[in-house]
């Protein structure tokens, strides 16, 4: 467990780039730091392996205080994912990734079979990347090498600093896709910085959004567009466009939801809007914007009811699955 108490950062002009922090990040948690440029996002996520040093306040890892840890075991078991990974380029795929563990004194099978089951995970064959140099990887493929670099030694978290942003958008999307499908193979606590809604949607189990230094709302991605905390949050959800993607502009319809059973089965009796199974998304997403439930009819009958959760693991789904989003 990550937890921040009344965490500040200041510095010279005296400005506080994250100003009276508290949170807690839970073992295990996907959880995304979020917000406009200038927001704190970055520093709060480098404070907590030391990279930037808090003014005020204290950040305890399993209850111990940041500060009371050597700064060297701390940082190697804190993977690292950075926008441009920076790979040593004289050094093949297998020695970049075999660093920290070497350093922590792994023996050399443990070592090879952790780099293999790791590349095996991200998509890389190993037989074919191993002896590889990080000049004949694209910008994707030096990206997945840096995930596994960052979980080769077995930590418990692992920090992600826009790691996907640099990208071109389809591999961006392949990106997403791995890391959707690491996350349940994987017992790692994941803090990871964004400026992208739609990434912090179909990633995270919580978001915290950022605004001046300060959180706004941090809840489970759900919850947020529901229940929007002020305007802020709204707009910021809006200027994202949120859902605005290919995956509005294809077939699906409302009736793809009652195929994968993607509804709440049940009688509603409330007078509330409801929605024909042939409708497309966008109309869903409409609706949803303004009701929390909607009935479904299908063939003049109401099967059930819609909630924007169910939209959400819909999104979420189709990244996994076919990276439509």
């Amino acid at each position: 467990m990550i937890k921040f108490e009344n965490v500040s950062k200041c510095y010279n002009d005296e400005n506080k780039a994250v100003d009276s922090l508290n949170l807690t990040i839970n073992d295990g948690e996907f959880f995304v730091l979020i917000g406009p440029s200038g927001c704190g996002k970055t520093t709060t996520l480098k404070m907590i392996n030391r990279l930037i040093d808090l003014s005020e306040g204290t950040i305890y890892l399993d209850d111990k205080k940041i500060s009371e840890y050597n700064i060297h075991e701390l940082r190697w078991n804190i993977g690292y994912v950075l926008q441009q990974i920076a790979l040593f380029p004289h050094m093949t795929i297998e020695e970049n990734v075999a660093i920290v563990p070497e350093l922590k004194k792994w023996d050399k099978k443990k070592v090879k079979d952790r780099i293999t089951n790791l590349l095996e995970n991200v998509g890389l064959e190993p037989e074919k990347y191993l002896n590889r140099k990080p000049s004949e990887l694209s910008g994707g493929e030096q990206q997945r090498v840096g995930v596994v670099r960052a979980l080769a030694a077995d930590p418990n978290i692992i920090l992600m600093d826009e790691p996907f942003s640099a990208l071109d958008p389809i591999s961006r999307k392949r990106l997403q896709q791995d890391m959707v499908k690491l996350k349940k193979k994987i017992n790692k606590t994941i803090v990871f910085v964004t400026h992208d809604m739609q990434e912090a949607l179909a990633l995270g189990d919580r978001i915290c959004i950022m605004q001046e230094g300060k959180i706004v709302q941090c809840d489970t991605p759900d919850e947020i567009i529901k229940n929007p905390k002020n305007d802020f949050v709204r707009n910021f959800f809006k200027s994202g466009n949120v859902y605005k993607t290919s995956l509005f502009e294809s077939d699906y319809r409302v009736k793809d939801f009652v195929e994968e059973g993607l509804y709440d089965n049940m009688e509603y009796n409330e007078d509330i809007n409801c929605i024909n199974t042939e409708e497309s998304l966008e109309n869903l997403f409409s609706l949803l914007t303004k009701e929390k439930i909607i009935k479904i009819e299908q063939n003049g009958k109401v099967i059930g009811t819609l909630n924007m959760g169910h939209l959400v693991k819909f999104v979420a789904n189709k990244l996994e699955k076919d990276g439509e989003v």
